[in-house]
């Protein structure tokens, strides 16, 4: 087993600041792009080491080098070979995001067999497969803290959205796996989702594009609508809070799901 030698987290400056993550490893599933991507970045800049797990490697290993502590690392949430390769190279692990996800359009009565096996698959199986495989080194003693998962689930699990059947359903079971991981860990682990709602990000992108390539913009502009804020949010706003759940001035929030959706479930 290896640890990076060549980087190491960033020092704090001598004065005290808030949020700093100094000497703490992390591993963000799905870190090459979108809001894993900028969740890397703002971990780094407080000063955390980053493995950057993600199934394009060659997207993960491009972030990694425009980075000063962070190393790219290949992993497929849904394959337990691939997850036990990666939990192998590490001797410590303070910080998980299960960030990587898919999603999908569709009622019930549109929603197949398959696309629902897809989705929870990757949603539900894959936080379920990359926690356990991870769980021993969040478990271990770093430093006398608690160990922090930080997974992102959508305000999709906390409300209806239309034509959203199985996205709605996946992301509902990582807010119950949230909140069973609080209790059965309670003094070990923090386990906290974050709860976007629409986000702009090639995710969101590659939605508008498959199923609304004819009328993007309109599309577009009813996404913004339907948040009172009135606009999309964007990856960093998310990232910020996935970076104080994992900071010690979080130390008292436990099973918590935290909507960043600019009012929407507040509608």
């Amino acid at each position: 087993m290896t640890n990076p030698t060549s980087t190491k987290p960033e020092s704090g400056t001598s004065s005290p600041q808030p949020f700093r993550l100094d000497g703490r490893y992390a591993l963000v599933t799905g870190g090459a792009s979108g809001i894993g991507e900028a969740t890397v970045k703002e971990l780094v800049r407080a000063g955390a080491f980053v493995w950057i797990a993600d199934i394009n490697l060659s997207a993960a290993e491009a972030l990694a080098n425009s980075l000063t502590s962070a190393q790219a690392i290949p992993l497929d949430v849904t394959t337990p070979t691939s997850i036990a390769s990666a939990a192998a190279r590490l001797t410590r692990l303070d910080i998980l995001v299960n960030n990587a996800g898919v999603g999908h359009v569709g009622s019930i009565e549109a929603t197949e067999p398959e696309d629902f096996d897809r989705l929870f698959n990757v949603n539900v199986r894959g936080v379920y497969l990359v926690t356990r495989g991870f769980l021993p080194l969040l478990l271990a003693a770093n430093e006398g803290r608690a160990g922090i998962i930080v997974n992102i689930a959508s305000v999709a699990g906390q409300v209806g959205i239309k034509q959203r059947f199985a996205y709605c359903a996946s992301k509902g079971a990582v807010l119950a796996m949230t909140r069973q991981l609080a209790v059965d860990y309670p003094k070990t682990l923090r386990v906290n989702a974050v709860c976007p709602g629409t986000v702009e990000t090639p995710f969101v992108e590659g939605y508008l594009e498959k199923f609304h390539s004819h009328n993007k913009e309109e599309v577009r502009a009813e996404l913004r609508a339907r948040q009172p804020i009135g606009r999309l949010g964007q990856p960093q706003e998310i990232a910020s809070m996935v970076r104080y759940l994992a900071s010690d001035e979080a130390a008292f929030i436990t099973g918590a799901h935290l909507a960043i959706d600019g009012g929407l479930t507040a509608a």
